[in-house]
């Protein structure tokens, strides 16, 4: 059977790269896809562990031979995941998560229908502010630059399966998991998993 595709976006600041490392820690048969990058890595970032980060010229013919699964352009940089990250896993039956944008969870719905996605808002504008500025990776104009494009991308919140709310990161763990799990035991994805089982109860007595 086909493994299920997660989707979580969010704006900057509200959490999403802790909430996605703590999931994993507990959910450890679920696989990250790694994305491409056309930015330069940050000083706490690491080539294939964070991102897979590329020049523009190799992004960009990347996504002219249709490497990737989804692409779009971020703050100004471009982000895409690879087919060859993605499609092999599912066909395996592996469950896959893309920490990606709204524009590129549009574009993975489309072409993957049953994925499904969620979608992290902060609890306030004040503490979403308060987070961009605490990060101290990012310039004054980039960090000004996310706060606006934050609304465009919150607008988008309800294109969604799911909202989770990160004021309490415990419970925000919590919540996400609590989809993943629902997700599994759809009666759809049981009986696929369990198709023997479900042979063997059936037999006549």
């Amino acid at each position: 059977m086909s493994g299920t595709l997660f989707i979580i976006a969010a704006p900057s600041g509200a959490g999403k790269t802790s909430l996605v490392r703590a999931l994993l820690e507990r959910e450890p048969d679920i696989t990250l896809s790694v994305s491409y990058t056309s930015r330069l890595p940050r000083s706490n970032e690491v080539d294939g562990q964070h991102y897979h980060f590329v020049s523009r010229e190799v992004f960009e013919h990347m996504a002219k031979t249709g490497a990737f699964f989804e692409y779009a352009n971020v703050h100004g940089d471009y982000k895409g995941t690879a087919r060859a990250a993605v499609e092999p896993l599912l066909a395996a039956g592996r469950d896959v998560l893309l920490e990606i944008d709204w524009q590129g969870a549009r574009q993975v719905r489309e072409l993957w229908p049953q994925s499904l996605s969620i979608f992290i808002l902060p609890p306030s504008r004040a503490e979403l502010e308060r987070r961009l500025r605490n990060r101290a990776s990012d310039s004054s104009e980039q960090i000004a630059r996310r706060i606006a494009d934050s609304r465009t991308e919150i607008a988008h919140a309800s294109e969604f399966d799911y909202i989770v709310i990160n004021d309490d990161f415990a419970l925000a763990v919590t919540d996400l998991r609590a989809i993943f799990q629902a997700r599994r035991l759809r009666c759809d994805v049981q009986q696929l998993r369990h198709a023997a089982l479900m042979d063997d109860l059936l037999k006549p007595a």
